[in-house]
């Protein structure tokens, strides 16, 4: 049957891939000429089951709070009342409750589409150099003794979730990573896996596109759809709302109202030119800062912070700043004046989980609000709402 997939980012293009392969003739709509040009141009690049802890907790509203007046804080609260941004974090702290089931889900979620983004990789002959892959793992870094003993808590989830993740010393952490001696004096204790990896996103949803076209004649095409789009009420084949951020409007126009928010996030990119020893091959994440980083081949990319200011994407330099002095501080061989910004918007649920589901309207069905974690999460709701799709219309 024909299937039509509203958004070429990664949730999308992986959610064409399940669909073609299973014989459905598939096109792929979105507003830009290419793939991957919003949420999954150029974020962390983090498959990451170790960062699967849902933000719900009174600890981290604490630090909402006090972080307000902090224009360069990890988390920053725009205080100009909208009822879209209170009411979504209303839903938040009553969700607060469901913490440890949520964070336990999507860590399984992870470690499964882990195996199935190898999966394709093999299946489709893409190799580690087409995306700048690195199977490194991930390491946690703390700086104080707090967080590092919250880690020590959370660890349990992950534990009984199937991720192997281990609390490391310093000197451990300097034979994982010894660009960290550059810094390891201010470190007091990190955790570590070696199951997660990295790879660039864009690059994987250019290639994954490539392949599409070329093996599995999928179309794809370039439109801007608004809510009296007649495709959008189309009856004679499904359509899949992969929109990211801009799911909750198009469903808006259906009668569907998504608990999704924009929150913004920011990333820069080194070009390391001669310093590249300098820069770490192991994918970091201070915890305390909420940044990370991943080698990207001779790049080096750090995203991080949160950002609620409704639907704006624009680049503040404010933000900007603390995600490059993190980098001359924890790795001060390396060369930033060439650093590239970029933002953009993530897919928030108050609940912290993806929306993967049938719409209740027409023949809409729904693969969104990832948050921060669509790649990591993205091959395995893809398959899951392809999976669906089939046992509704069989």
């Amino acid at each position: 049957m024909k299937v039509t997939v509203l958004g070429a980012g990664i949730t999308g293009v992986t959610t064409a891939y399940y669909l073609a392969k299973m014989g459905h003739q598939v096109e792929v709509v979105d507003k830009h000429k290419e793939v991957a040009m919003g949420t999954s141009f150029a974020n962390g690049c983090q498959l990451s089951a170790s960062n699967a802890e849902v933000w719900n907790s009174w600890r981290n509203i604490q630090k909402g709070i006090k972080w307000m007046l902090s224009k360069d804080a990890p988390l920053l609260i725009n205080p100009t009342p909208t009822l879209h941004k209170y009411s979504w974090l209303v839903q938040f702290m009553l969700n607060i409750k469901n913490r440890e089931q949520n964070t336990k889900q999507t860590c399984e979620m992870a470690l499964e589409a882990h195996h199935l983004y190898k999966e394709i990789m093999r299946d489709e002959g893409i190799t580690d150099s087409d995306i700048d892959k690195v199977d490194r793992g991930i390491m946690h870094i703390y700086r104080n003794q707090e967080e590092l003993e919250h880690a020590r808590l959370s660890n349990k989830l992950y534990t009984d979730s199937g991720l192997k993740r281990w609390e490391v010393s310093t000197s451990e952490m300097l034979d994982i990573e010894p660009a960290l001696e550059q810094t390891s004096s201010t470190i007091i204790g990190g955790f570590y896996n070696d199951t997660d990896f990295t790879a660039d996103i864009h690059k994987f949803c250019a290639k994954l596109a490539e392949i599409l076209k070329t093996k599995y004649n999928v179309k794809f095409t370039q439109k801007y759809l608004d809510g009296n789009d007649p495709l959008l009420y189309r009856r004679e084949g499904p359509v899949v709302i992969c929109a990211g951020p801009g799911s909750r409007d198009l469903c808006f126009q259906l009668g569907l109202i998504l608990p999704i928010y924009p929150v913004k996030g920011y990333s820069v990119t080194v070009n390391l030119k001669e310093n590249g020893d300098k820069a770490p091959w192991t994918s970091i994440l201070d915890d305390e800062t909420k940044i990370v980083c991943s080698r990207l081949g001779n790049r080096l990319r750090v995203a991080g912070t949160a950002e609620f200011a409704g639907y704006d994407d624009r680049i503040r330099e404010e933000r900007v700043k603390p995600l490059v002095n993190w980098i001359n501080t924890t790795f001060p061989g390396v060369d930033t004046n060439n650093a590239k910004s970029w933002a953009g918007l993530r897919p928030m649920t108050p609940n912290m989980m993806p929306i993967v589901r049938h719409g209740d309207r027409y023949n809409i069905w729904l693969n969104t609000g990832h948050g921060h974690l669509g790649w990591t999460l993205g091959a395995f709701t893809a398959k899951q709402v392809a999976e669906q799709i089939a046992d509704h219309c069989n």
